[in-house]
């Protein structure tokens, strides 16, 4: 096993930076490790909480360590014990339970709270943490009946990456200490609860549900959701949980993930987790999906109606090898993580449905990727994300998805299909169930890519691709013939074509994005309103198409959008759509309409998403 380094490459951040270390985290993981989570959990609708305790398993890496350190974020702890034998199913604090003593630190605004907790002198396996959460918890999203499909029972989902597990779990919050887990989850009568876990759909509904995760995950991938759930048989290892009213649909759009997962299995080897089922939540979850083992969590954003954005399941499916399985040691190495999955994303689509929807993926991943270009300094524009000081969120750019694929992509084509895909899943099976730096990445590589493939990629290349800043000199992005049409089509109506006369028939989805993204700044109120009249950009129910759509009308201070995009913020709460378009608003100053639409919409936002918003807006 190569062992990380404290060394830093000569392309890397000038600072001298302990790359081993999670910045994020104040967890002791190189004294004591917790190994298994026993969770005892009350979800309480009426007081937004979570009510129980969290039983932490031991694994001593020091013998004399006297402290254990955990991360927590707006916890109430009520009791700290050492267990002294292993009944740990009592709510009240047991007789076999000896007290601890415990300090929490002053928050920190990014990190919350460290929880030290003074060990006793004969070290105990087990300590147990007895706690609620907070109803402004950043990893929980509580959501009345009215904001739900159904509209009679309340909701409740977690969102545990890149750091909010700890809003709701006192533990060692970080990729680098993977565990296991076991819940008792007590809900309402009549609800659903499900978590990254086993499921079983045949549960009855009477309130109390236990699961078990036996493989080791990072704990941003722990999840738990409550409401009114039902299930649907997809295929032999798939199924899809969503509101009743969206089952049929979400079932119908997502019906080809055994196929998926069949392709990803022959590219990067067995599928080790069982089962992949898939929640589709309601519209205010954050991402577009997460990878959460054997459930994903989805936006309904995706029902698109024709499988037009099923590449989001493709994503969720990959992360199964590339994030699940080899996992980011620390929020830095994120592109460890999102640009091997993006790059295994592409590849699925190819395989499932065509070479052409794939090259048009990496053709609109290369267009955000330059945009982004044109706003972030460029010391922000290496593969890893130098957030140590900083959010771990604003690791998630492009650059840790997009430039990485792009690098990914580049390897693939050095070394020819074949040898890549070997180097692949080697570099899978050789790290599984294991999160690794980027350090560790370049010495693998070191080792195991440049000396077989010195005559098609240099250290000095590899190490450009990584540590450098932007895109390589003389890298050329992706193209596809296909969008030849698309070219010709924006370039006749730039010139003074009327909407209506151009040729648009068999354009696919991704085909319309490319063409919004590729009108230029400034278009006229007239040119907006012949698209807008031809093609109905403003009503559309494509949510990517809307989203390109929005921002084109923002920019251009076209004004007849302004109550569809109300609607679509105070709907959707998607990160990649509300963010740009708030961002947007703010730009082309519509500093009125921008604090209407967020005061009607915030409270339907995600936690993690007002936080970001109330930081990055000035209303």
């Amino acid at each position: 096993m190569l062992q990380p380094t404290k060394t830093k490459n000569t392309l890397a951040d000038a600072t001298t930076w302990d790359f081993t270390r999670d910045y994020h985290s104040f967890a002791n993981t190189e004294q004591v490790q917790v190994t298994h989570v026993s969770l005892d959990l009350l979800v309480d609708f009426d007081a937004q909480r979570l009510f129980g305790k969290a039983t932490l398993s031991l694994d001593y890496l020091e013998l004399d360590v006297t402290e254990l350190w955990l991360d927590s974020r707006d916890l109430t702890i009520l009791a700290v014990t050492a267990v002294h034998a292993t009944d740990t199913t009592s709510v009240s604090i047991p007789e076999n339970e000896a007290p601890l003593d415990f300090i929490l630190s002053e928050a920190n605004s990014i990190l919350g709270q460290k929880i030290c907790i003074s060990l006793p002198t004969s070290p105990c396996k087990q300590v147990c943490i007895h706690y609620h959460t907070s109803p402004a918890a950043q990893g929980l999203q509580w959501l009345a009946p009215e904001q739900t499909a159904g509209k009679q029972l309340p909701y409740l989902f977690s969102q545990s990456q890149p750091i909010n597990a700890r809003s709701w779990i006192p533990l060692q919050d970080t990729p680098k200490a993977r565990i296991t887990f076991d819940a008792k989850v007590q809900v309402p009568k009549g609800m659903r609860a499900v978590m990254s876990a086993m499921n079983h759909p045949d549960t009855p509904l009477n309130g109390v549900f236990h699961f078990e995760m036996e493989r080791p995950i990072p704990t941003h991938l722990m999840a738990l959701a409550v409401g009114d759930i039902a299930f649907q048989v997809i295929g032999p290892r798939c199924g899809v949980y969503t509101e009743p009213s969206m089952l049929a649909a979400a079932a119908k759009e997502f019906e080809d993930t055994e196929h998926m997962l069949e392709v990803a299995e022959s590219l990067l080897g067995p599928y080790v987790w069982g089962r992949y089922d898939m929640i589709i939540l309601p519209p205010s979850f954050p991402f577009g999906g997460m990878e959460n083992p054997r459930l994903a969590f989805l936006t309904p954003t995706l029902i698109a109606g024709d499988k037009s954005l099923v590449s989001t399941v493709a994503h969720e499916l990959a992360h199964s090898w590339t994030g699940n399985l080899v996992s980011n040691a620390t929020w830095r190495d994120l592109w460890l993580n999102e640009g091997f999955t993006t790059y295994f994303t592409n590849r699925i689509v190819e395989a499932v449905y065509c070479k052409e929807q794939a090259e048009l993926e990496w053709v609109i991943e290369f267009g955000r990727l330059t945009e982004e270009m044109a706003s972030l300094p460029k010391d922000k524009q290496t593969l890893p994300a130098n957030v140590q000081q900083g959010d771990p969120n604003l690791a998630f750019n492009r650059f840790t998805y997009d430039k990485a694929s792009m690098f990914v992509h580049d390897l693939e084509r050095r070394l020819g299909r074949v040898a890549f895909d070997k180097f692949l899943r080697n570099y899978v099976d050789h790290f599984a169930f294991k999160a690794i730096t980027t350090e560790v990445f370049v010495e693998y590589a070191q080792q195991t890519l440049l000396p077989f493939h010195s005559d098609k990629i240099s250290e000095a290349e590899l190490l450009t691709w990584i540590y450098g800043k932007g895109l390589p000199e003389g890298y050329c992005g992706p193209t596809s013939m296909s969008l030849d049409k698309v070219d010709d089509a924006l370039a006749s109506f730039l010139q003074g074509t009327a909407a209506s006369q151009l040729s648009v028939k068999d354009w696919r989805v991704h085909h319309w994005q490319y063409f919004l993204t590729q009108l230029p700044e400034v278009v006229s109120q007239v040119q907006l309103m012949d698209l807008d009249e031809t093609f109905r950009f403003t009503q559309s129910t494509n949510a990517e198409i809307a989203c390109d759509w929005f921002r084109v009308a923002i920019r251009n201070h076209y004004d007849p959008v302004l109550p569809a995009l109300s609607a679509y913020l105070v709907r959707i709460g998607r990160g990649k759509f509300v963010r740009p378009l708030y961002a947007e608003l703010q730009i082309a100053g519509y500093h009125t309409e921008l604090k209407d639409i967020y005061t009607k919409a915030r409270a339907g936002y995600h936690p993690s998403i007002q936080v970001q918003l109330d930081k990055s807006l000035i209303l």
